[in-house]
């Protein structure tokens, strides 16, 4: 490891193009505030999504993911390129704790608010862990058979949600379908950067389609904007204080095994992009997460997790700068203090946001598959596959626990079930069961 907390930036100089510009190098001022925008636009489709979903304030999770992102930076050193944005793998758990309906502010969120500090508190003690140990024991307490298993678990618990949100009317209906087919087209047929935002354009071309339906041709409840000509330029967003209570905690804490799988995943394609070994950094990498999802919370915010849309970004333009995220999370903070941005974030329509959750739930059940597939996973082994089966089927179903006053939800027993069904069954080894039942050690 070096011997100096941040790397000595080296600036790049000469032709840019198709360089590959490493972490601890830096480009000149206007090159990284543009590459800077870049990654805030990248960011922008999902962490504004995922506190809507939740009913959480659009301007404080912009906010605090910026805010977040700075204080990955410090943690990190600066070796680390990756923006912290909000995590998907909340809104199951945040959506049960606090009983919202899928409309407006939610009501509960202080709730959901302590249960996701304590979630970084432990994912925080986890990293010191890591920092202390290494990752061998997480890798065998959560190999890829159950990472995958609980992610996908996550996603189908999530689509009764989102299939509840737009059933509402036939005409919500379909335009949730139009809001799919948007997303889907911009996925399938465009190239590059406008590929990986397929979310926010998919997003803005429902928003436009839904708008020329309804405000232009009178069809349906027309989009109402006299909250963006009321809003202030630059304000402060509005801040929630968490409140502490046990069920609450104890149901959203498991969403820290999808954290540090998740993180553990970016920081290893990272790596192998750039080349550069980061194993010494994932201690750091899993604190700086922890912290920031803390701080985030504290103050009104999502959890927070490293971004995929980034390292995307970076996959396509070869620049790993460390400094550029520094230059994305400062565009984040002003925008978090900007009231009429987030008025133009709450006129997106219902139907609209309704279509790109089931959009976004399906892709969190298949990034569980994509695991699988990543890391050659042998469902051929009963061991697995009875694994698999029942935790799927646990998310799936929504299935409950009681345990005195405590009663643990689906997500939560998905989580524990796999990492169970996996210490008790991985050292008997079989073939599919029908077709092969001898027995074998490992």
């Amino acid at each position: 490891m070096a011997n100096t907390w941040f790397p000595q930036w080296r600036k790049r100089t000469g032709s840019l193009e198709e360089a590959v510009i490493a972490p601890d190098e830096r480009l000149p001022l206007g090159p990284t505030i543009i590459m800077g925008l870049q990654h805030a636009v990248a960011m922008f489709g999902a962490t504004v999504l995922m506190p809507l979903l939740m009913g959480f304030d659009a301007n404080m999770a912009i906010l605090m993911s910026g805010i977040g992102t700075l204080l990955f930076f410090i943690i990190v050193g600066g070796r680390v390129p990756s923006y912290l944005g909000s995590s998907a793998s909340f809104v199951g758990v945040v959506i049960a704790v606090t009983g919202y309906s899928g409309h407006g502010p939610n009501p509960n969120i202080a709730l959901a608010l302590g249960g996701i500090i304590a979630c970084g508190a432990v994912y925080t003690l986890i990293g010191f862990v890591v920092m202390a140990v290494g990752t061998r024991w997480i890798e065998k307490l959560m190999p890829p058979v159950v990472t995958g298993a609980i992610v996908m678990a996550i996603g189908l618990n999530l689509a009764p949600i989102a299939v509840g949100s737009v059933a509402a009317s036939m005409f919500d209906s379909w335009m949730a379908v139009v809001t799919v087919l948007c997303i889907g087209g911009v996925a399938v047929f465009t190239r590059g950067l406008m590929q990986r935002l397929m979310l926010l354009l998919g997003l803005i071309a429902a928003y436009i389609i839904y708008f020329v339906i309804t405000n232009v041709l009178g069809l349906g409840k027309s989009i109402d904007f006299s909250g963006i000509t009321h809003a202030a330029w630059f304000g402060m967003p509005s801040f929630t204080s968490p409140v502490f209570d046990s069920h609450a905690m104890l149901l959203i804490v498991p969403v820290a095994v999808i954290l540090i799988a998740e993180n553990l995943g970016h920081i290893k394609a990272v790596a192998g992009m750039t080349g550069k070994n980061l194993d010494p950094y994932l201690g750091r990498a899993f604190v700086g997460d922890g912290l920031a999802t803390m701080l985030s919370a504290s103050m009104g915010g999502t959890g927070v997790t490293t971004y995929a849309e980034n390292i995307g970004v970076m996959s396509v333009t070869k620049i790993y700068s460390t400094l550029i995220f520094v230059a994305a999370a400062v565009v984040a903070i002003l925008l978090g203090f900007s009231p009429k941005f987030g008025a133009l974030i709450h006129t997106i329509p219902g139907p609209v946001l309704g279509g790109a959750s089931i959009v976004v739930f399906g892709l969190i059940a298949v990034a569980g598959a994509r695991i699988w597939l990543q890391n050659n996973v042998d469902l051929n082994q009963n061991g697995n596959l009875i694994m698999v089966a029942v935790t799927l089927v646990l998310g799936a179903g929504n299935f409950s626990l009681t345990f005195g006053g405590f009663t643990m939800g689906g997500i939560g027993t998905a989580t524990f079930g796999a990492i169970l069904l996996n210490a008790l069954l991985k050292s008997r080894k079989v073939s599919v069961i029908g077709t092969d039942t001898a027995l074998k050690d490992n």
